[in-house]
């Protein structure tokens, strides 16, 4: 296995290597021509080595035909009638054909009267070989056999087929991953531009243009209030109202429902109040991945000055896994006393059930 310096895609770190392939193709032209001796008799009288040449036919580029030796190429096979097929790397295969006219019809004899070799060089250079054939391809004994079926109203076929090598070659067969999905940019670009938008969002007092149908595909709830039979809209101008929702978590609920992705919030530090507002507007409209999101960031960051408002959340929510992070933050004394000390303890105190009872 022959070796090369290491390439720059080799030395990339992080990514899984994509194994190359490749596949070695030996390309191959095939070429046949049925020659018919009619008045096989008249052929009998020929001299041994004498022979008839057929038409030329073509195969791989490459010209050739079929020698007929009604008597053989020397005395020694003069009781044979010979078939040579001439000039490269071919596959060469001779076949006399039962009852032939033409040899488009017949069907193939036996094997005995079926002559092929294997891959070999045909060169009609000096101590090279144009030809290849069979000396004793078939005895006259037997072409002359009416039982053989070979011989008809003096005349027979045989049907030469010549396979050539044109050549060998190497393909790069390694798969091409096509790139990573830019439907999220694509459908952000949509967002930002407006381009097409046929709603209008009031936020308190924000206005946020967007378009029904990738709503309505992304929210159960969306599809009901936008395309359903009991949609909220102002006909005439396609506002519609949102009450009691910050309009900063609605802007951010937007962007992850056209890019599937949040965008990165500058909020001064109240990232947690944000992550608290997209929770209850992902639960509003039924978009559970973002909720799932929202739960995860809410569960860990967890301290004494959000473990009393998320609690709470969680509980209207219905987060159990954001509950069990808020309760095991509070079942350290020190840390409940914190939490309690907080402005959102005196909020989750007014709700219908204490830390004590909470169960998912």
């Amino acid at each position: 296995m022959a070796g090369s310096s290491p390439s720059a895609a080799a030395s990339g770190g992080g990514c899984e290597a994509v194994p190359s392939t490749s596949t070695i193709v030996a390309e191959m032209a095939t070429g046949s021509h049925v020659l018919t001796v009619d008045g096989y008799s008249g052929t009998k009288g020929l001299a041994v080595g004498v022979h008839v040449k057929s038409g030329t036919f073509v195969a791989g580029g490459h010209s050739w035909h079929i020698k007929y030796f009604p008597n053989g190429a020397t005395d020694e096979t003069s009781e044979w009638t010979k078939g040579a097929a001439a000039t490269v790397k071919a596959r060469c295969k001779l076949t006399l054909l039962l009852d032939g006219r033409d040899g488009r019809a017949a069907l193939p004899p036996p094997p005995p009267f079926t002559k092929s070799c294997e891959l070999r060089t045909f060169s009609s250079g000096k101590g090279g070989s144009d030809q290849w054939g069979h000396k004793k391809f078939v005895r006259r004994k037997e072409l002359e056999d009416p039982s053989k079926r070979l011989l008809r109203h003096d005349r027979f076929s045989v049907r030469c087929d010549v396979t050539v090598a044109v050549g060998i070659r190497t393909d790069d067969t390694t798969a091409k991953l096509p790139p990573p999905s830019d439907l999220h940019r694509h459908l952000g670009r949509l967002l930002k531009t407006n381009a097409g938008a046929d709603v209008t969002f009031d936020v308190a007092g924000h206005k946020f243009a967007a378009h029904r149908c990738v709503l309505a595909a992304r929210s159960p709830v969306f599809m009901a209030e936008l395309l359903g039979p009991m949609k909220e809209e102002d006909t005439e101008s396609h506002v519609v109202a949102i009450r009691d929702m910050d309009a900063r978590a609605f802007k951010a609920m937007l962007h992850f429902i056209y890019t599937d992705s949040l965008p990165n919030v500058d909020d001064g530090g109240e990232a947690a109040a944000m992550a608290q507002h997209l929770l209850a507007a992902a639960d509003r409209y039924d978009i559970e991945r973002l909720k799932l999101i929202c739960e995860d960031k809410l569960s860990g960051g967890v301290d004494a000055t959000t473990a009393a408002t998320t609690l709470a959340l969680a509980e209207q929510h219905g987060c159990c896994r954001l509950k069990e992070a808020c309760l095991r933050f509070m079942a350290s004394p020190a840390n409940l006393k914190a939490a309690m000390a907080s402005d959102g303890f005196e909020h989750l105190a007014k709700l219908p059930f204490s830390p004590q009872r909470i169960s998912c």
